[in-house]
């Protein structure tokens, strides 16, 4: 099964990307997704991140607190906290998306998986091809305050703590800049589907 896999930083635009990628005949998987349906109730991840941070990373109902989560592993020199949760939910995320991919039907031509941290995962060893989705970055501050309603100096520092371009640029094997022009977006969907259709 062909995978491709898409990655960029917030607010770039991946979700319109995979959607429209979805229409050329490619089944869509999102790790955020993925990993909310992992959260949203009692499991093994959720028992597994209370096992290392403590039962206060849990809602009454068993489901992860995902406020309550951030608060301990975005603490300030907490990044080794950051990667001992990345490590747990990598696993459980990506077990997730394997078991997705397996069970794909042949109607599709392959499985597109947003993976915001398709790097960091180790996930994209097991694509045939990697998508880095850039756009300025007004237009991901501008994107992200619609979305998250945070106040602007928090999505500034999200940004400011973000990867560069070039760290995605230098990874991936194809690069879109979504400016916000829907046409263009679909003409760069379209190019990329043309050119796995005739590898």
């Amino acid at each position: 099964m062909f995978t491709i896999g898409v990655t960029g930083p917030s607010g770039a635009g991946k979700s319109l990307f995979c959607s429209l990628f979805a229409n050329t005949g490619f089944f869509a998987i999102d790790c955020d997704e993925v990993y909310h349906g992992l959260t949203d109730a009692p499991s093994e991840c959720t028992r597994e991140l209370a096992k290392e941070f403590g039962d206060s990373v849990l809602l009454p109902t068993g489901a992860l607190d995902r406020r309550a989560l951030a608060n301990i592993v975005f603490a300030p020199d907490a990044k080794s906290k950051l990667d001992i949760l990345n490590a747990i939910t990598h696993k459980y995320v990506l077990s997730e998306v394997r078991r997705r991919i397996a069970a794909l039907s042949t109607e599709y031509r392959g499985a597109l998986v947003d993976a915001p941290l398709l790097f960091e995962s180790s996930f994209d060893k097991e694509c045939d091809l990697t998508v880095a989705l850039l756009a300025p970055r007004e237009t991901r501050l501008s994107r992200l305050s619609e979305r998250d309603g945070l106040p602007t100096g928090a999505l500034n520092a999200r940004l400011d703590a973000a990867k560069s371009d070039e760290w995605y640029t230098e990874r991936c094997d194809v690069t879109v800049y979504n400016t916000g022009d829907s046409d263009e977006l679909q003409r760069a969907v379209a190019d990329i589907a043309a050119k796995i259709t005739n590898t």
